[in-house]
């Protein structure tokens, strides 16, 4: 199934934030779907065109402080929001910001960001329907338990684990991350939590690993908190990428079967993306498929449903990362069978 709102976009400049991440990416993934006759065909059969779900404050409290959640519902809202995109810099200049081109007011996107949330639980849900879905938003793993971080205001991950944890649907879930960045909010928050377990192949170094190792206070930085887990890679070791995720795949399966898996499908390993901060990985067209494809066969094999959430993709290059792969899955399971 492939969970796509189109009344949700993926830019967020008409907030005036000036981050790369473009309509196209799911735009021009969703036209190449329809551009094939056969899955055209089918839309009705996996096409869901809305998010239904609607999320509540206390859904939030299953990831983060009540004292975050209370200032995400308050006047401190705007100061969340700058923070967590980083809107200003250390000389308390605009940072990738332009508040005079902004349509809407910054606050309007907390409403956008939790829909997106809502989007992700959505996805879980149709995921243990279906064996698979694959939604056109989520993936907002850097968010802390007291903070937002890195893009990141709410971390849907977590939230969609704990709240279908909550109903019975689920006990045990994995959380596979291969975005180009380490899943540091979500390893900190399923830290202590054996019902979670997490993986993450990400860069080796870069962000969020840039920054000091301990914090002011003498405690340990929430992003160096290790995923169950860890796969580092460094710039160069591409070719390595797949046995690598391979072996960590096989060691997440000595823990038990998961009766959930929710996947973080980032397209920024892709050597086309546009982010700075990405660009210490650089995984060809052909290695990105290959990635999704591992992950989606690996799971199917053990009968997990998995729920894909788009994650991390930057530019006008990056929607032929998550169409290729949504073709293949397609015809696998609505074309072939």
């Amino acid at each position: 199934m492939i969970l796509y709102d189109q009344s949700i976009p993926a830019s967020i400049e008409e907030f005036g934030v000036q981050i790369p991440v473009r309509d196209s990416r799911v735009i021009k993934t969703f036209q190449a779907l329809l551009d094939d006759s056969q899955l055209k065909a089918r839309q009705a059969d996996w096409h869901v065109p809305k998010i239904a779900e609607q999320l509540r404050r206390e859904d939030l409290l299953r990831a983060h402080s009540e004292e975050y959640v209370q200032r995400l519902y308050s006047a401190g809202l705007e100061q969340e929001i700058i923070s967590t995109f980083e809107l200003i810099d250390e000389e308390g200049k605009y940072h990738r910001y332009d508040p005079d081109s902004a349509i809407r007011p910054l606050t309007d996107l907390f409403d956008r960001l939790l829909k997106k949330t809502a989007g992700s639980v959505q996805a879980a849900r149709l995921a243990l329907q279906h064996g698979f879905c694959f939604s056109f938003t989520g993936g907002a793993h850097h968010a802390q338990h007291n903070y937002g971080n890195g893009f990141c205001l709410l971390n849907d991950i977590i939230i969609a684990c704990r709240k279908l944890q909550a109903e019975g649907l689920v006990r045990q879930v994995w959380v596979i991350d291969v975005d180009a960045h380490k899943g540091d909010g979500t390893a900190a928050l399923a830290e202590h939590d054996s019902s979670i377990r997490t993986l993450s192949i990400h860069m080796a170094k870069g962000w969020p690993l840039d920054g000091p190792e301990k914090l002011a206070d003498g405690s340990l930085n929430p992003s160096f908190i290790r995923s169950d887990i860890d796969i580092p890679i460094e710039s160069g070791e591409e070719s390595l990428y797949l046995d690598r995720l391979r072996m960590g795949l096989d060691t997440l399966e000595e823990v038990g079967r998961a009766d959930l898996a929710i996947v973080v499908c980032g397209a920024d390993p892709y050597e086309g993306d546009e982010l700075p901060s990405a660009a210490l990985l650089k995984l060809s067209l052909e290695q990105m498929f290959e990635r999704d494809r591992l992950l989606y066969e690996w799971l199917a094999a053990r009968d997990v449903p998995a729920a894909f959430l788009m994650a991390g993709g930057y530019g006008d290059k990056v929607w032929r990362v998550y169409s290729q792969f949504l073709l293949w899955v397609l015809h696998k399971r609505f074309v072939a069978a």
